[in-house]
């Protein structure tokens, strides 16, 4: 892996490359994407990735305070619960061996039995609204940490507010499309790394974000390469 942007460097320390801010909470989306712009192949993002960028994705999770992903992505992609990782034990110092998992959802139409919440080592967080049915809410508070974050839909701006009064301020949100609109209409999003596939996918993949309009201005402040990926690490225009 080289980077191209804003120098040249051969075998960057990625870890480095990645860091976060050390003096705000910061919330980072990680997503890929083909050439034409397409979130998935045949569904899923994994099609879109390259061993770089599998090795980024690690990295960033062993980073973060938090894992965040909307409940389609978690249903979609098979999500488990994040497992420590031998290579994390300097990353994360005295937090937790891994993060926790916060899935966002709507309806709680979640497999409350599943191991991305029996063999959560640290508590898998549940955000919510108060539209979700309050058997499922008490069911969901046996087995998770569960946040009640706006009325009839999650509202994420008191969703992260909660994040961060539990400590946990490097977010790490992976998607997907949807819940990625939502946090850029409620104007959350300090970083976008997107990892860029060599592919022309066409069909009716959607975008890395969906809904509403919202307009985000962001500066390209990194490039990484390798094997025709683009790494790429967009910043907020008025963060440095």
């Amino acid at each position: 892996m080289r980077r191209i942007h804003p120098d040249i460097q051969d075998d960057p320390d990625i870890q480095q490359a990645y860091a976060y801010p050390a003096d705000r909470p910061w919330l980072r989306l990680n997503m890929v994407a083909s050439a034409d712009g397409a979130a998935w192949l045949k569904g899923l993002s994994g099609g879109l990735s390259s061993q770089g960028d599998r090795r980024i994705f690690r990295i960033l999770r062993g980073l973060a305070d938090v894992v965040m992903a909307g409940a389609a992505t978690v249903r979609t992609e098979g999500y488990g619960a994040v497992k420590p990782r031998d290579a994390w034990k300097e990353l994360r110092g005295d937090r937790p061996p891994a993060p926790p998992l916060a899935v966002v959802t709507r309806r709680l139409d979640l497999d409350l039995g599943s191991p991305l919440f029996t063999e959560a080592v640290s508590k898998t967080i549940v955000i919510t609204c108060e539209a979700a049915p309050a058997e499922l809410r008490a069911e969901a508070a046996r087995v998770a940490d569960v946040v009640v974050a706006g009325g009839d839909r999650v509202d994420m701006s008191v969703a992260v507010r909660a994040l961060h009064e539990r400590g946990l301020t490097r977010i790490l949100c992976e998607g997907g499309p949807r819940l990625n609109g939502q946090l850029a209409t409620a104007d959350l999003i300090d970083e976008l790394c997107l990892s860029i596939s060599p592919l022309l996918v066409g069909g009716g993949a959607a975008r890395i974000l969906n809904g509403e309009a919202a307009q985000v201005e962001l500066r390209l402040s990194q490039v990484l390469e390798e094997e025709g990926v683009l790494f790429c690490k967009y910043t907020r225009e008025s963060t440095t």
